[in-house]
């Protein structure tokens, strides 16, 4: 070799062997989160001082307890999108350097607006959703592999599988997409569900790639949908590479090592609570698998909030649901909340805050006047009301009514709204990916669906409804969570059963679909269910009536949870029908005339258009 040739070879190479990762791998000019602090890792890299081009400033360099991390801050607001390099010295010659890159931001991306009642928002597991690539399904170095056998393993379910299937979720009438996290999940077992995350800058190959993520985001804007990412800032996987060589001893909650979680939530506003039961709430691990993050520290919390806004950024996304949001150092979770608001002040976040008494849900939404009471404010735009999905677990298989039964709970439930400080903004849903499937609850019988889907389409704040529901799928919780998780049918090379096309349903899952579809196109263009108020009449009969209505339009929603036909007098609403003549059902087409008394049959619901 060319002596020559084989000395520039060398150079090259040592220019960026000392560098291992570099995170956030790029920026974008023009960010009100202007202060970037870079993480550079690398064996030994604290050895070394960095210094940048182009007249650019370091205000702060941070290196740590372990020589192989260097945490550099620049002030970006001023510059231009343009490459510019890093020089890290040793006795003021340069060792190796690395070129860093600021974008040109979208035009208009801090004012992007987030979901919100006007969505619909479609739940699913990629990884049994549909499998688009079965060349992805096992990858080199990636240690779970493929079964679709099994209830815990993976089943090859990918990006593509939903950008594949985007008509379908389309013609449903959803508008957004929340899907379980895609990030890499590097576990030898159940790293199906994505939330012990072994890279969060990176989606998991067995998914796909960066730019599948980025693509499946701009087939959604075609069609004039939004994708919600799923965002887990409580804690991490074992096998991420950074737990594998932690940056500081306190960059995970040690007690020392692990210490499981206490799960009491309360522990977090309760006045009486001692400090050690707040302490293992907080700082316990959710399970030991899943390091706790210790949000407290400076550095863990730049680095996840830099996170969250860089694939805001780069895979221009609507939203977030945050895991576990009540289970974080709420200090620390809140300046992470507001961070990101203060950068998009129209996206929409919300946290999954599982408790059962609206209060202390309430105590997490912004501007909460309960959390006022302690100087707190989470800054989070929005909580899923766990109280209602309580609720829809229950009351359809109550025929008989009480004080304490039947619809008479999804009444008390709708009394305490005025805790909220943005009811609108509240997110309703019958199931999810952790609960009991609803049709599991209920045993596919047809009327309580529809009773419900109508209950969900029709109340304040933001449904949302999980993959499969609308065919019919079920799933027993009590076999495990892989059994709440069924693949999609269809959504696999050889499945017999094709519910993603009309042609390719059974029967039943046509039923199924064709109302669900019906009901949720219907609800995308009636603002007077997305912004307008609520009247309900105490439940007579275990008939439950309530009416959305703003200045110009008026909806009566009439649900007979009864095993019984049931007559309802009409004028006994007459505050609310004095200018209403008649009702249109949205379901039959046919006309009411509020002037006669209304018969429903059992376990039947009746949206009615008043005109």
């Amino acid at each position: 070799m060319n002596k020559l040739l084989y000395i520039l070879l060398f150079c090259y190479t040592a220019t960026f062997a000392q560098i291992e990762r570099v995170e956030p791998p790029f920026w974008w000019s023009g960010m009100n989160y202007s202060e970037l602090q870079i993480m550079f890792y690398g064996e030994n890299i604290a050895k070394y001082t960095p210094t940048v081009s182009d007249d650019i400033v370091i205000t702060n360099v941070v290196k740590t307890e372990n020589p192989n991390y260097v945490f550099v801050t620049i002030n970006t607001k001023d510059i231009p999108a343009s490459d510019f390099v890093f020089y890290f010295k040793n006795k003021n010659k340069v060792a190796f350097n690395y070129t860093y890159s600021l974008k040109q931001r979208k035009e208009g991306s801090g004012l992007r607006e987030g979901f919100d009642s006007s969505d619909l928002i479609y739940l699913i597991m990629p990884d049994r959703f549909a499998n688009g690539n079965p060349a992805n399904d096992n990858v080199k170095g990636m240690d779970d592999k493929a079964n679709r056998e099994g209830d815990f393993d993976r089943h090859g379910g990918d990006i593509q599988g939903i950008i594949n299937n985007l008509d379908y979720i389309e013609q449903l009438g959803a508008t957004a997409l929340w899907s379980t996290p895609l990030c890499e999940d590097n576990h030898s077992r159940g790293s199906y569900h994505g939330y012990a995350q072994t890279d969060v800058y990176k989606i998991d190959p067995r998914y796909g790639t960066n730019e599948d993520y980025l693509q499946l985001s701009q087939e959604l804007k075609k069609r004039d949908m939004k994708l919600i990412l799923d965002y887990v800032t409580n804690h991490w996987g074992s096998e991420h590479w950074m737990y594998k060589d932690l940056p500081t001893y306190d960059w995970v909650h040690q007690f020392p090592g692990y210490a499981q979680s206490n799960y009491r939530m309360t522990t977090q506003f309760d006045p009486n609570a001692s400090e050690a039961d707040a302490k293992y709430c907080m700082d316990g691990w959710f399970v030991s698998t899943m390091p706790d993050l210790n949000q407290s520290n400076p550095l863990v919390l730049n680095y996840l909030t830099q996170n969250a806004i860089w694939w805001i950024e780069y895979a221009d996304l609507d939203g977030f649901r945050v895991d576990t949001y009540s289970y974080n150092d709420k200090e620390g979770i809140a300046k992470w909340t507001k961070a990101i608001m203060d950068e998009y002040p129209y996206f929409n976040i919300v946290g999954e805050v599982w408790m059962h008494d609206q209060a202390q849900m309430a105590y997490w939404q912004k501007d909460s006047k309960i959390a006022e009471i302690q100087n707190y404010n989470s800054y989070l735009p929005s909580v899923m009301d766990f109280t209602l999905h309580d609720a829809f677990g229950s009351v359809f298989n109550e025929d008989k009514a009480d004080w304490n039964s039947g619809v008479q709970k999804v009444y008390d439930n709708f009394t305490n709204d005025f805790l909220y400080p943005d009811i609108n903004n509240i997110l309703v849903f019958a199931e999810n990916h952790d609960t009991g499937r609803f049709n599991e609850i209920y045993k596919n019988d047809f009327n309580k669906y529809k009773m419900a889907m109508t209950l969900l389409a029709t109340v304040r704040g933001i449904p949302q409804i999980y993959y499969g529901t609308e065919i019919g799928m079920a799933g027993d919780k009590g076999k495990g969570d892989g059994d709440i998780r069924r693949d999609f049918p269809g959504g696999w090379e050889g499945d017999t059963n094709n519910a993603f096309t009309a042609n390719g349903r059974t029967s039943q899952q046509k039923e199924w679909f064709d109302f669900s579809a019906k009901l949720f196109n219907w609800r995308k263009g009636k603002e007077v269910i997305h912004t307008g108020k609520t009247t309900h009449y105490l439940p007579w009969d275990n008939v439950y009536v309530y009416f959305r209505h703003n200045d110009t339009e008026s909806v009566m929603v009439l649900i007979n949870n009864s095993d019984e036909a049931q007559t309802v007098k009409t004028d006994r609403f007459a505050e609310n029908l004095k200018q209403y003549k008649k009702g249109k059902d949205v379901m039959s087409n046919t006309t009411v005339l509020m002037k006669n008394d209304i018969t429903l049959q059992p376990k039947s619901a009746l949206i009615l258009e008043l005109q």
